[in-house]
């Protein structure tokens, strides 16, 4: 007997282990302050929460996670575009997955066009939701940015933005505020004359800062990269840039990618006088 109750309270630890292994290796991974060591060890974690969807497929915690590796890896460390676009295509189908295994309504929604999908939304989810549709719209914006030649990807945009703002509403400094930075891409992709909205999505980087304490320095390099150049504001891009080449990368779950961060700084910076001569 007492040899049972060992074997069952191990067990049970085990089942503990597992269930908190995908939110601990994302929260380990994040804290990391060495991008390359995290580059390599990557495709053995991707391997890991295949096998565990595999394992537990109606698991929304396993999907989600695995969804947010992938997207992560497409985005981040991919270099070559097609294996991006794979990438993105397998976080766009876990973060699905995990959308329809947590509701009908809410796998039924996104299907839908902007104000149908809105007016759902709006009846019938609130802020205990956003967590899978926030991972949601950020494996459709890591999609739609590595299948940027493709107007069909391009077209999901305006719908993936109303769903970043729809988990605005509940929580604006989601994420550490990189559901702002999300939103302030989004509105400095095109200048004014082409529909942009840069000084919109100059607020948002702003309000990512607020948000984050000023701890996310990607945030700045987005604000550098996307509003300064769009712009042509040299002082500001410079500053920005100076500003995350000196900060201080650690930060709860910011860590990583404020070392990407900092290195892509370094690069702008660089070619700074070139790109505004």
């Amino acid at each position: 007997m007492k040899k049972l109750i060992l074997c069952l309270a191990a067990l049970s630890l085990a089942a503990c282990s597992v269930g908190n292994l995908p939110k601990n290796l994302s929260r380990s991974m994040m804290n990391n302050p060495n991008p390359e060591v995290v580059a390599a060890g990557a495709p053995a974690y991707l391997l890991l929460l295949d096998a565990l969807v595999l394992t537990y497929p109606e698991n929304e915690d396993f999907l989600i996670s695995a969804a947010k590796l992938y997207g992560a890896y497409s985005g981040v460390f991919s270099k070559d575009p097609q294996q991006a676009k794979n990438m993105a295509d397998r976080a766009l189908e876990y973060s699905t997955r995990a959308l329809c295994e947590y509701d009908d309504d809410a796998c039924e929604a996104v299907k839908q066009p902007q104000d149908k999908m809105l007016a759902v939304l709006n009846e019938d989810f609130d802020e205990d939701d956003i967590e899978v549709f926030y991972a949601y719209a950020t494996a459709k914006a890591g999609w739609i940015q590595a299948n940027s030649d493709d107007w069909g990807a391009i077209a999901e945009l305006g719908k993936t933005k109303a769903l970043m703002q729809w988990v605005a509403q509940y929580d604006p400094g989601y994420d550490h505020g990189t559901l702002q930075v999300y939103l302030g891409v989004m509105e400095t992709q095109l200048p004014p004359s082409l529909g942009g909205k840069p000084e919109v999505g100059k607020a948002h980087f702003e309000q990512a800062q607020q948000y984050s304490n000023g701890k996310h320095l990607m945030a700045k390099v987005l604000y550098a990269k996307q509003y300064a150049r769009l712009m042509f504001d040299q002082e500001l891009h410079d500053r920005l840039l100076n500003e995350v080449i000196n900060a201080d990368p650690e930060a709860e779950g910011l860590t990583l990618i404020n070392r990407l961060a900092q290195e892509e700084a370094k690069v702008l910076l660089a070619g700074s006088a070139e790109y505004f001569e």
